[in-house]
């Protein structure tokens, strides 16, 4: 399978890898930047027993000798514009693109400039970063990607794509309404950003301080109402696995979105928070703490803006 890695980050410089190691044809479209790193010190992948290195084959925007079978789509929000420009060229008749991104707005845009056909829907469970040197570090143990169509059919290319992912040791379970998974993933990492950005704390620090864990119960009770009044309600292990992270004592955990803000770079709080806010108030759903979570980081990002960041 020629396999199109668009980013070379956190999320998809670590499935891309896997799927390289496994002997796919893997390639990743990066930014330049990014690339000069990459040739440099190559592909690298450590942390939970992975000790990958790898030289990988980059492609540059304007560069791209498409069409591919699949695209990850693995880029930020923020960055979602450039990349649906960068990419169109890979994508052909046969092609599936499936996003890795948080949230639901995506898909829209999505369809809009590549066509229903080649839009699938796509979840990443991983929890990685990168370091000072720019290698991908996995901090804990998921590794999975789910994917399906946007309708829910059943569909060959979607069994094609999970058999290519189980071989590079990426769980990918069947899964029945990829768009209701993508709402529940949204319901837990956007509980995570509100409660971590709140607070300006890891998950353990917020639960060891009185009020803590009843601010995770509150937050989880917003997002999962949302989700509900959406037509797409948690089930049971969803809604314990929620809970059970977000008031963890002891915990490390943060999402990406607050390193980011902690480290006074731009976020995609619109894309993850302001938007189920917004849904949430055309589905007459109150949010008030997850309101407040969104206002704070409009803040941030407008700070920056004014500062030309």
């Amino acid at each position: 399978m020629r396999i199109l890695t668009v980013g070379a980050g956190a999320v998809g410089g670590f499935f891309g890898a896997r799927l390289a190691n496994a002997g796919q044809d893997v390639s990743f479209l990066v930014r330049p930047t990014r690339a000069k790193a990459l040739e440099a010190r190559g592909l690298r992948v450590a942390g939970q027993g992975e000790q990958l290195h790898l030289t990988p084959r980059l492609v540059t925007a304007g560069a791209v000798d498409g069409p591919y079978d699949l695209v990850l789509l693995s880029v930020k929000s923020t960055a979602l514009h450039t990349a649906l420009a960068d990419i169109e060229p890979a994508v052909g008749p046969d092609t599936a693109v499936v996003p890795l991104l948080n949230g639901v707005a995506h898909l829209d845009a999505l369809v809009a400039r590549l066509g229903a056909d080649a839009v699938l829907g796509g979840v990443a469970k991983v929890v990685t970063t990168l370091d000072a040197d720019g290698d991908i570090l996995r901090m804990a143990p998921p590794a999975v990607i789910l994917t399906g169509e946007l309708d829910a059919r059943p569909s060959a290319r979607v069994d094609s794509i999970r058999t290519v992912l189980a071989e590079a040791g990426i769980d990918s379970p069947a899964t029945e309404d990829i768009v209701a998974a993508m709402w529940h993933k949204w319901a837990f990492i956007s509980t995570l950003v509100a409660l971590t950005c709140l607070m300006r704390g890891t998950v353990g620090e917020v639960n060891a301080v009185a009020g803590g864990p009843d601010l995770a119960a509150a937050l989880i009770a917003e997002t999962t109402a949302v989700a509900e009044a959406a037509g797409h309600p948690l089930t049971a292990a969803e809604l314990d696995f929620t809970t059970s992270t977000v008031i963890a004592p002891g915990s490390q955990l943060t999402p990406s979105l607050y390193r980011d803000l902690v480290a006074g770079a731009p976020t995609e709080a619109d894309h993850v928070l302001t938007d189920l806010t917004v849904r949430a108030r055309a589905l007459g759903v109150a949010t008030p703490l997850l309101d407040l979570a969104a206002l704070q980081l409009r803040v941030h990002e407008h700070r920056l803006a004014a500062a030309g960041a």
